[in-house]
């Protein structure tokens, strides 16, 4: 009787245990709220590298993928991608809300490819390419806010 009670005690646990540990996927509810943020399309993306560059009207941003979430190159995405910190984006292609630290923003296109070869080294002669797009050397100012 005794084993039974210990074995039953052990399994209760074990299965407490395991059924709390699960990944949450955050599906983005409010997409009215999403859409109204800062719009960016992902340029590089590396299975290899836990970063990612999201090119914006402003310029490029070296985002530090948190969750795991793959974010793949020309994925659309919506958030705040003007200054440093830990956020949620609002993947608008996979349909999920992720979470990232962006560690560089507003850079021109030379910036951001020496940022992405800085935070992915890939050893000699190997470096990271970011997709250039037509509107890449002609990036506006950040409004300033007062």
């Amino acid at each position: 009787m005794k084993k039974i009670f210990t074995l039953s005690i052990v399994a209760v646990i074990t299965a407490l245990l395991f059924t709390s540990c699960t990944k949450e996927r955050i599906y983005a509810d409010d997409s009215g709220y999403w859409l109204s943020q800062e719009r960016g399309d992902v340029v590089y993306s590396s299975n290899a590298c836990g970063y990612y560059v999201v090119e914006t009207n402003y310029g490029y941003t070296i985002i530090r993928n948190l969750d795991g979430l793959r974010t793949y190159d020309g994925d659309v995405m919506y958030g705040n991608f003007g200054g440093y910190g830990t956020r949620n984006f609002y993947n608008y292609s996979a349909d999920v809300v992720t979470r990232g630290t962006v560690v560089e923003y507003d850079l021109s296109y030379a910036g951001a490819q020496d940022a992405i070869n800085y935070y992915c080294p890939y050893g000699k002669g190997t470096a990271a390419v970011i997709r250039k797009s037509a509107t890449a050397e002609s990036k506006v100012a950040r409004p300033v806010a007062q």
